[in-house]
C-alpha cells in the first residue's frame, strides 16, 4: 500500500512545516518563495503519453503535438494502437516517440491499481515500458499519484536549486542528490515542490541557467 498521499494545500502546508522545522535551509527557501502550489495532475494513460510527447522538445512544440493528438482522439491505448508508427509520425512525433507511444499503449498498465501500489512498485512498473525513465516515473508518482515521499533527483532544476540553496561548489549529480534527499523523508515530494519554487526565484534573482 502507498504511504501518505498529498491531496490538498493543507497536506503541502503540513509537509512544509515539518521540513522548515527540521532543515533551516528549507525555511530559508520558504521565506524566499512564499506558499507552495499543490501541483496535482490527473493520472492515467494520457498523462504518461503526454509526458513522452514532451520529452526533449520545447514547451510550444510539445503543446502543439499534444493538441493534434487530443484532437485526433489519441488519448486511449486502443486509439493509439490503431495507428501505425508512420501515422503517429504524421502528427509530429519522432520515430522513437511513435515507438514509445505504441509501447505504452500495449503495456496493459492497470492505472487504478497503481494508485494503491507502493512507491517502488509504481516506478518499477512504469520504467518497464520503453520510453519511460526513472525521472518520468518519479514525477508521475509525485504529481499524478500525489505520493508524499517520492523525489526525482535526476531533475536538473532540483539539482541546481539544491546547489544554490545549500551553497554547494557544484551541482549535485543524481546519486548525490538522492542521498541528500533522505533527510527530507517522509516529505520528499514537498521538498521537491519547495526546490522547484526556489529554482525559479533564484533564476530570476541570480540569472542561473
Amino acid at each position: 500500500m502507498p504511504g501518505r498521499i498529498i491531496e490538498s494545500d493543507a497536506c503541502v502546508a503540513e509537509g512544509l512545516a515539518w521540513l522548515c522545522a527540521n532543515d533551516p535551509a528549507m525555511a530559508q527557501a520558504q521565506a524566499a518563495t512564499g506558499p507552495l502550489p499543490l501541483r496535482r495532475k490527473p493520472d492515467g494513460f494520457d498523462e504518461l503519453l503526454s509526458a513522452i510527447v514532451s520529452q526533449q522538445v520545447s514547451v510550444a512544440s510539445a503543446r502543439a503535438i499534444w493538441g493534434r493528438m487530443v484532437e485526433a482522439g489519441l488519448v486511449t491505448p486502443e486509439a493509439v494502437l490503431k495507428l501505425t508508427e508512420e501515422e503517429l509520425r504524421a502528427l509530429g512525433l519522432s520515430r522513437q516517440k511513435a515507438k514509445y507511444a505504441r509501447a505504452l499503449a500495449a503495456a496493459g498498465i492497470d492505472y487504478a491499481a497503481l494508485r494503491r501500489a507502493p512507491d517502488d512498485e509504481v516506478v518499477k512498473t512504469l520504467t518497464a515500458v520503453s520510453g519511460i525513465g526513472v525521472w518520468t516515473a518519479e514525477i508521475y508518482a509525485m504529481f499524478s499519484l500525489g505520493r508524499a515521499d517520492v523525489f526525482a533527483p535526476g531533475d536538473l532544476a532540483l539539482q541546481v536549486a539544491a546547489q544554490h540553496l545549500y551553497g554547494l561548489d557544484a551541482r549535485p549529480k543524481e546519486r548525490a542528490l538522492r542521498e541528500m534527499a533522505a533527510r527530507w523523508s517522509p516529505w520528499r515530494s514537498v521538498a521537491a515542490r519547495q526546490l522547484f519554487a526556489y529554482y525559479h526565484v533564484a533564476k530570476n534573482r541570480e540569472g542561473i541557467a
